[in-house]
């Protein structure tokens, strides 16, 4: 492995911060410089024009954030950031032509609309090819050595690599005495506990993160080193904090079972200014969603009409908020008599959906028809995704916490629904219920403005499921 040295590290909010910053540094400074060198009239950076540079900022960083430029994972490729970054200026643009109240009015020269486009979408290459090739690269990463037993240290190395690219965990402390040696084929080093100093310094450790506290305690002599680190000022954090902010999800099959007596539910659950007007913006948007369903709605009878063959929307029994069971309202999407043998998880690829029902699915447009149970208050706009209650059932008896979920109103898009995959296992489950529990402890007005701009971006990247 090697051993070169990280000249300094960013941590994930760091990086994005980053992102976002130079996006706007470099896209305005080659704007101005556009309007000085070539007498470019549509858009100026001036004191006399900040209204047309605050509503383009405003357009840039929207479009950038449903396109997934800020993405860790995408922003390292550079085949995601040129798609992304086209995308993301055209939208730019054409929102900015079609506000002439608030922007300036169309040129006489059209050319001038593409000057206005390269000005933006160049630059942005330019910065993104160079954080590809500069500082996504392994003399950035964060190098970590993880304190724990050998389960622990498996699961903390997996789960985080695979969240973040550029947290690397280079090795462990194991504190299980009976040892495991299959650890030695997971590729990470092995470094013993009187060691503990040299190897900070020898392999450039940015972080260590404890993993064992909860099962068997600390060594002594372990612990008085990580307590002289920590005196030095070394950052040594937590796993289960550390797995949440990298993952933003909470580990919930590793927490004990006094879990309900410190899990901090976020504020806004109770906070009747945010319920109000969460609702408020739950009425409207539903009323929004109705009509433009009303409005389509002819085109999916055809649709469903050639290729469906048979009843357009169908209920089905969900539970809520509390438990307490309610009926959803959707557009069918699988064949008549899906389930001859009983209830079963909807799968990626089913068979049992149709051709146009797919299409439906992909595009979300099959979800329309519940805007009327957000309207009847049985559900939300954002919230985990009710579930059939035989199979909260089954998964409330092998999951643990997993009634925690009902705490709040079902929503029609969430947290779950927008990282993770369509669940179709106890795994599946098991990880949908990890982000569940983190909008629940986390939620708030910018969670959910997050939320809503990623299920943008699954819509217009037709990801749907």
């Amino acid at each position: 492995m090697s051993e070169q040295r990280p000249l300094f590290h960013f941590e994930i909010s760091e990086r994005k911060v980053l992102l976002r910053l130079f996006d706007n540094f470099c896209v305005l400074l080659s704007l101005s410089l556009v309007g000085i060198i070539f007498n470019f009239d549509y858009f100026r950076v001036t004191s006399d024009t900040w209204t047309w540079t605050l509503v383009f900022v405003l357009y840039f960083n929207i479009f950038n954030t449903v396109f997934e430029l800020y993405d860790l994972r995408k922003a390292s490729q550079w085949d995601a950031s040129l798609q992304n970054v086209l995308l993301s200026t055209a939208l730019t643009v054409l929102f900015f032509m079609l506000t002439p109240y608030l922007t300036p009015v169309l040129p006489e020269n059209r050319l001038q609309i593409l000057f206005f486009f390269l000005a933006i979408a160049l630059p942005m290459l330019l910065w993104r090819l160079l954080y590809i090739n500069l500082i996504s690269t392994p003399r950035f990463y964060k190098r970590v050595l993880v304190v724990g037993d050998s389960f622990d240290i498996r699961l903390i190395a997996d789960s985080l690599q695979k969240s973040d690219p550029n947290y690397m965990v280079v090795g462990f402390v194991n504190t299980d005495h009976r040892g495991n040696h299959d650890l030695d084929e997971s590729g990470l080093l092995r470094f013993e506990v009187d060691k503990l100093s040299d190897t900070i310094r020898a392999h450039h450790i940015n972080e260590i993160v404890v993993a064992s506290g909860y099962q068997k305690g600390l060594m002594l002599s372990l612990y008085t080193q990580l307590n002289e680190l920590l005196k030095t000022g070394f950052p040594i954090r937590d796993y289960i904090q550390v797995y949440e902010e990298v993952t933003r999800r909470i580990p919930v099959e590793h927490v004990d079972k006094h879990f309900y007596r410190y899990f901090p539910f976020s504020r806004s659950n109770q906070n009747k200014f945010y319920l109000l007007v969460f609702r408020v913006l739950d009425m409207l948007i539903s009323l929004l969603g109705l009509i433009f369903g009303t409005l389509i709605l002819p085109f999916i009878l055809i649709g469903n009409l050639l290729a469906n063959r048979g009843s357009l929307f169908y209920r089905q029994e969900r539970v809520g908020k509390n438990g307490k069971v309610f009926s959803i309202l959707k557009l069918r999407t699988m064949t008549r008599d899906a389930e001859p043998n009983g209830p079963r998880y909807a799968e990626k690829n089913d068979c049992r959906v149709t051709r146009f029902g797919k299409f439906l699915r992909r595009s979300r447009i099959d979800e329309i028809p519940q805007f009327y149970n957000v309207l009847k208050g049985e559900m939300s706009l954002i919230g985990p995704r009710p579930e059939r209650p035989v199979f909260v059932r089954e998964l409330s008896d092998s999951i643990p916490f997993y009634d925690t979920r009902h705490v709040i109103k079902p929503g029609l898009t969430g947290w779950a629904q927008v990282m993770a995959d369509y669940g179709t296992c106890h795994t599946d489950s098991l990880l949908k219920l990890q982000y569940d529990l983190y909008y629940i402890k986390h939620r708030g007005i910018f969670l959910d403005l997050n939320i809503l701009l990623k299920t943008l971006s699954t819509v217009i990247f037709y990801r749907g499921q």
